[in-house]
């Protein structure tokens, strides 16, 4: 399982420009075109990420900022991430990995 977030793109872009960010970084990602959710009239991209090649959600956050910017009037007004679950705390005495261990002989 990678980092997962979506970029909301300022317009639509051209299929020249898609290639471009899909060489420069994007190879992974999914194009679609959706509406700004403040204003339905505006027409804008949307890129859905799944990146298990960063060590970090930021850094793959920062990596997809980085390459937008490789098309010239392109900006990203929309970013969102989904939560992530965290695992249930371990009470005390909780065994979360382990392996049964024998005693030594002699006691």
């Amino acid at each position: 399982m990678g980092h997962k977030f979506t970029l909301v793109l300022s317009r639509e872009i051209t299929d020249e420009e898609g290639e471009l960010l899909k060489e420069a970084g994007f190879s992974g990602a999914t194009f679609a075109t959706d509406t700004l959710p403040t204003d339905a009239d505006v027409t804008v991209t949307k890129v859905d990420f799944d990146d298990t090649a960063a060590p970090s959600l930021a850094e793959a956050i920062e990596t997809a900022l980085e390459t937008v910017k490789k098309v010239p009037d392109l900006t990203v007004p929309g970013l969102t991430v989904p939560a992530v679950p965290q695992p249930p705390a371990a009470a005390d005495g909780d065994v979360l990995v382990g392996e049964v261990v024998k005693e030594p002989a002699g006691k």
